[in-house]
């Protein structure tokens, strides 16, 4: 199997060298690695040029962003891949273990939150929580068929003709077009979330603070829910 990294970013020359590293000491490497750019008004795009990526540029929002790349990807499995989240080196390896159980419609790598300075292991163990009963509160038939919801920050993978099949994620979502993705897949097979770790930056907590953190997690998951989707970005600022 093939696999295609897909990077939607906005903004990212910050945390894109230190992925950019990352990504070239895979082993073994993807098929390819795909930046989608929502309009970057700083070197983002530069960056990932001359790490010898392709390049993808879209209208802004992460839905319509993963959409176009998923289109134009070449990989039979393509994996999101936040530009803040690093990777084992063994990614590709597990990505393509993982697929071949054609029960597994959708899966994930487990997300430790970690900065500078520390691990953010209270929100890590939120994030873990939040993929069993966040189904469980909005969509318990799925929790029931042992469904987990899974977010960006987890390098979420799937195969692209499914991904295409059940019409991608749900176009105009700056937020939480992980989980609709979810439950879109759901149908055709498990979704799991691999014990392998990804670890992604504590960015938004070491601005917010961790209690304000986790309840604007808490909070845009309950919006998602009860289908107030337009809200769901005006309580979930971006950091840069």
């Amino acid at each position: 199997m093939s696999v295609t990294l897909l990077v939607p970013a906005l903004d990212e020359e910050k945390a894109l060298p230190k992925l950019v590293e990352r990504l070239a000491s895979l082993d073994p490497a993807p098929a390819e690695i795909m930046l989608v750019d929502g309009g970057s008004s700083d070197a983002t795009v530069a960056i990932a040029r001359d790490a010898g990526w392709r390049i993808l540029e879209t209208a802004r929002g992460r839905a319509l962003q993963i959409n176009a790349g998923v289109e134009d990807a070449r990989g039979e499995i393509v994996c999101v891949l936040h530009a803040d989240t690093l990777p084992p080196t063994d990614m590709v390896r597990v990505i393509e273990d993982a697929m071949q159980d054609r029960r597994t419609a959708l899966a994930s790598f487990s997300p430790v939150i970690r900065g500078p300075e520390r691990t953010r292991w209270g929100t890590t163990l939120h994030n873990w929580a939040k993929t069993w009963y966040a189904p469980l509160i909005t969509r318990p038939h799925l929790f029931f068929r042992g469904v987990r919801l899974l977010f960006g920050d987890h390098a979420m993978f799937f195969r692209r003709a499914d991904f295409l099949r059940v019409g991608g994620c749900t176009p105009g979502d700056a937020v939480m077009e992980e989980a609709d993705l979810c439950v879109k897949l759901a149908r055709l097979g498990w979704v799991r979330m691999l014990p392998q770790r990804v670890y992604t930056s504590d960015r938004r907590i070491a601005e917010w603070g961790a209690l304000k953190a986790n309840w604007i997690y808490f909070k845009v998951g309950m919006l998602w829910a009860f289908g107030l989707r337009s809200r769901m970005a005006k309580h979930y600022p971006d950091v840069r």
